[in-house]
């Protein structure tokens, strides 16, 4: 078998947030800007937290069968909810979604080149 890799992406809403709390995720906004984000095993959230309260995940990780993206998913949203709740973040509205690489289309110059 092959190895697969999987984009996972988890996404939600900050819920209840103190004051406290929005001035520390605004001072580490850079850290977390969108124009820098990119699927890792670790994960990388990103967010803006002042135009909106939403938050985004991105994890990647592997498996050998199509159903190892379940328990990717599944490792992506407690290691998300685990980073929230270790710095006291609310949140609501969890959804997550995957990718198989696999079974992504090709580009088309992907396709031209015969790769």
């Amino acid at each position: 078998m092959s190895t697969r890799t999987f984009r996972i992406t988890v996404r939600g809403v900050f819920d209840g947030l103190s004051a406290e709390q929005r001035a520390e995720l605004a001072a580490r906004a850079a850290e977390h800007d969108v124009l820098h984000a990119e699927f890792t095993p670790e994960g990388q959230m990103t967010y803006d937290i002042a135009a909106r309260t939403a938050f985004t995940f991105r994890f990647q990780d592997t498996g050998e069968a199509e159903e190892d993206i379940l328990l990717s998913e599944i490792r992506a949203e407690d290691a998300a909810k685990a980073w929230l709740a270790s710095r006291g973040y609310g949140h609501r509205n969890l959804r997550t979604s995957s990718q198989d690489l696999s079974q992504a289309p090709l580009a088309k110059r992907q396709r031209r080149a015969g790769l």
